[in-house]
């Protein structure tokens, strides 16, 4: 039986090496981070090195970093501690950005998924302030790229804050907080090959927010608790690799283009989400014309792969994307539509091989299809 295949990268990506073994090592001490003794203050050397790596990722100083269990708390960080009256945010945002935003006006999107910034000028234009405007970097979905720099530049013209959640294109993209131009900027451990459980909010020197967990002096007074050492440590470590990994997206781009290519081959009527946008070197969400995508997520782990239709954040549910809908795409279509996403450890025969167990899965049911149109 081959060896299972996973293409589920924007979901969580394998731990790295470097990261193993630098959790590992935290694991090994001794000592709370807080402490003033010997054994503390080599805690607190783990987290401040870590700090400067995962800055250094973002272009940003290491001041600014404010760790946190992960990209979900850093967005509501953000959302909440800013305390802003409005709040304008893609239509096409995570879920933990629209839930912390319950009620936030949703900026529109064009067909490829970028955010239409005329729109948000307009938006801005009639909201009372203070008012924060949250743009994702690049979508978990589709992989399209937001021009964040641009929102940036709209939303300070009127005096708004600006977040970005860059928890997908870090790692994948180069930038800097500054190029962005962004207030506070959210990043993910496990989306770069770090460990689950922890994450980070960037927040500007000068930009005034309130913690949401309450507690401890922890992390400027911004996230009380006790930071988690080992977790700390294996996401410098990742994000230090991650920074040096940008020469490989070329090559998983070229996998990528090579799965899309063949899947439109095999099928015409197939549609690429986002295509004609500026996207993540490793992300494409593919509709299979007439097939529902909790069938073919089924068929592929059945067949030793593993994709999935959409974001892995709603309890291992299947519905219809948001993010497919604000595009403008028919309900048949986004619920037809899976996403794959390759990472640090996928090869071209991986890319060989899922192409190959697409066309297998797609001729095989338009076959069922043919036989029940002629039976009727």
């Amino acid at each position: 039986m081959a060896q299972a295949l996973y293409l589920d990268h924007n979901a969580t990506t394998p731990l790295r090496p470097v990261a193993q073994r630098a959790i590992a090592e935290a694991l090994a001490a001794t000592g709370n981070p807080s402490s003033v003794h010997g054994f503390g203050r080599a805690q607190r050397r783990l987290v401040e090195d870590a700090r400067e790596t995962v800055a250094a990722l973002a272009g940003a100083s290491a001041e600014s970093v404010v760790f946190t269990s992960g990209g979900t708390e850093a967005n509501t960080l953000a959302l909440l501690g800013a305390g802003c009256r409005r709040v304008l945010v893609s239509a096409v945002e995570h879920d933990s950005v629209l839930a912390a935003a319950d009620g936030a006006v949703r900026i529109p999107v064009d067909g490829d998924g970028v955010v239409e910034v005329a729109a948000l000028e307009a938006l801005l234009a009639k909201a009372k302030p203070p008012v924060l405007v949250s743009v994702m970097l690049a979508n978990n979905e589709t992989g399209v790229i937001q021009p964040v720099a641009a929102v940036a530049e709209t939303a300070h013209r009127f005096g708004a804050l600006v977040h970005c959640d860059a928890v997908q294109g870090a790692g994948k993209l180069a930038f800097a907080m500054d190029d962005l131009g962004v207030d506070m900027l959210s990043l993910s451990a496990h989306k770069m090959g770090g460990p689950q459980g922890t994450g980070a909010l960037i927040v500007r020197s000068g930009t005034e927010i309130l913690p949401v967990v309450r507690g401890g002096g922890q992390e400027r007074g911004l996230r009380a608790g006790t930071e988690a050492v080992a977790l700390i440590a294996g996401f410098g470590a990742a994000a230090a690799e991650a920074k040096d990994s940008g020469p490989t997206w070329p090559e998983i781009e070229t996998l990528r283009d090579r799965i899309e290519a063949h899947v439109v081959k095999t099928a015409p009527g197939a549609r690429i989400f986002g295509r004609g946008a500026p996207r993540l070197a490793n992300t494409s969400c593919l509709a299979m014309p007439g097939v529902a995508n909790e069938v073919q997520v089924m068929a592929f782990d059945l067949a030793g792969i593993a994709v999935s239709a959409g974001a892995a954040c709603s309890s291992g549910t299947v519905g219809p994307s948001h993010v497919l809908g604000a595009m403008g795409a028919s309900e048949s279509d986004a619920r037809s539509a899976i996403r794959v996403s390759l990472g640090w450890t996928t090869r071209a025969d991986d890319a060989d091989r899922f192409a190959a167990a697409w066309t297998s899965l797609y001729e095989r049911l338009a076959a069922r299809a043919r036989e029940r149109t002629r039976a009727a």
